[in-house]
């Protein structure tokens, strides 16, 4: 039994390989969310041996199809959940919850690299939870995230809205568990979680009081944002840096055909580029090269701002080096030095989040991001909507929904319809992340508010607090923290009042 699962396993990887690479075409990977940059492959993951022993571990029987009354919809899996008590008033005092609503990858990760739960807890005297997201890490319905993924009928369930059900029905859990059905909830997120976060508050007001939601870019659905508008950004970021570092990059791509276009080009590039398998298109070379600058810029955290690495090295690189040379001591910068370098690094079908991802950008979570035309440091690639169409259903038997997170949970008209309807949100960006380009950068209301940094990048402000922060990221975190306490102040105020009112 376990050689065939074993079997299953390598045939699923390998027909996911090589779909991906025969239909691929020159559309360029589709930069990837997490509020934490992907980790390195060579780097050591992380372990429950890393994470505080403050943390306790919790699997809560959760209902596979919150939405149909079928006999198989009741059908329950382990989801996991991890709670924190350490700095909890407790229920006597109504002392708040703040949860972390994982995202796409497994929890360790968010538990030792999200510090703003841990950070303020003391603060806040909060009840800290953080919730998996399904079919990530240990919480797979049937079996294996593989077993799950081939089947039709199984991965059909992973989707937001089945998420933040599963959210909604572990919290009500917690407050029972924990007595503490007055204590307040506020849900914290970062980029596709923070997305996850705002949409709760919606769905969820009777659930969570607030949300923060970091990085998150809601308005990247349905042409609500423009196409080219992430390439911009990370175009923008490297031209302020370098000038010149900008200007080599954008010659790099026509170097590449002209290096490809000899007899033995492709082997050339190759051994330039220490490839750890030999390039059968240029196509492969320019993706990777393409991934690597989209996360420097993205995750251009101080205070290593790994974007002045890369171009300090392509600027740096000795007299007389010709521009793939260049390029390449930037890569070496920013990846390591490595005896090779894998062309899958980025797109990797062995990885969760590549895999689970790739599920949900091919259902509902349909992110039109392009290359432009003009003022780019890219080669011109327009998403193709169709091309993207074709690919998925080619993958995964199914049609992409690209107008589905707008009709579900809103967008087009946000602050015409959310200027009454909504309450209690943070959107918080920094405007060098690509991402902000899709997010919420002006208030809606008095208490859906956008909060930015003009320096900050993807999901800085919900990282840990280190001494070296900038006074700009400290004072925006600061502000959200402010809100946060308005919003439970209130709530405390809420309650006395009521309660009053029962008592006459």
């Amino acid at each position: 039994m376990d050689f065939l699962r074993h079997s299953f396993h390598q045939l699923f990887l390998l027909s996911l390989i090589s779909l991906c690479c025969v239909i691929s075409g020159t559309q360029f990977s589709i930069p990837r969310l997490g509020a934490l940059r992907r980790a390195i492959r060579s780097e050591p993951k992380i372990t429950s041996t890393l994470v505080s022993k403050d943390f306790e571990t919790f699997f809560y029987s959760q209902t596979i199809d919150h939405f149909n009354y079928k006999p198989e919809s009741y059908t329950t899996f382990p989801q996991r959940y991890v709670a924190n008590s350490k700095y909890w008033g407790g229920a006597n005092t109504s002392s708040p919850i703040l949860v972390y609503f994982g995202a796409e990858e497994a929890l360790e990760y968010d538990l030792s690299g999200i510090g703003f739960l841990t950070d303020n807890a003391p603060r806040f005297k909060a009840l800290l939870v953080y919730i998996e997201h399904r079919f990530y890490g240990k919480s797979i319905p049937f079996g294996s995230r593989e077993e799950a993924l081939r089947n039709a009928s199984i991965r059909g369930y992973f989707t937001s809205a089945q998420a933040i059900a599963d959210y909604a029905a572990i919290l009500l859990h917690i407050k029972k568990t924990f007595f503490a059905k007055n204590s307040p909830i506020i849900v914290i997120g970062g980029s596709y979680g923070g997305m996850l976060a705002a949409w709760f508050r919606l769905k969820y007001p009777h659930v969570a009081l607030g949300a923060l939601a970091s990085s998150a870019p809601i308005l990247y659905f349905d042409d609500l944002a423009p196409q080219v508008g992430y390439y911009a950004i990370v175009t923008k970021d490297f031209k302020e840096t370098s000038e010149s570092c900008y200007e080599t990059i954008r010659k790099s791509w026509d170097e590449i055909d002209k290096v490809a276009s000899k007899s033995n080009g492709l082997s050339i590039l190759s051994m330039k580029f220490k490839t750890c398998k030999k390039l059968k298109r240029t196509f492969d070379l320019k993706d990777y090269l393409d991934s690597i600058y989209s996360e420097v810029a993205q995750y251009d955290h101080p205070p290593t701002y790994p974007l002045n690495t890369v171009c300090g090295s392509i600027n740096g690189a000795p007299k007389g080096t010709d521009i793939l040379g260049r390029i390449f001591a930037g890569v070496v910068a920013y990846m390591g030095n490595k005896s090779c370098y894998d062309m899958n690094e980025f797109n990797h079908p062995t990885d969760e989040t590549y895999m689970g991802w790739k599920w949900q950008t091919c259902s509902e979570m349909v992110m039109p991001i392009g290359h432009g035309n003009n003022d780019s440091m890219f080669p011109p690639s327009p998403f193709n909507l169709n091309r993207f169409i074709r690919k998925c259903k080619n993958l995964f038997g199914v049609q992409p929904q690209p107008h589905w997170v707008t009709t579900y949970y809103g967008g087009h008209d946000l602050k015409l319809i959310l200027h009454r309807f909504a309450s209690n949100i943070i959107f918080s960006n920094g405007l060098r992340d690509p991402y902000s380009s899709g997010g919420v950068l002006e208030n809606i209301s008095d208490s859906v508010v956008a909060v930015y940094t003009v320096n900050g990048s993807h999901c800085l402000d919900i990282l840990p607090e280190k001494k070296s922060d900038p006074q700009w990221l400290v004072k925006q975190r600061k502000t959200e923290v402010q809100i946060i306490e308005g919003w439970i102040s209130k709530y405390y105020t809420d309650l006395l009042e009521f309660r009053d009112r029962t008592c006459v």
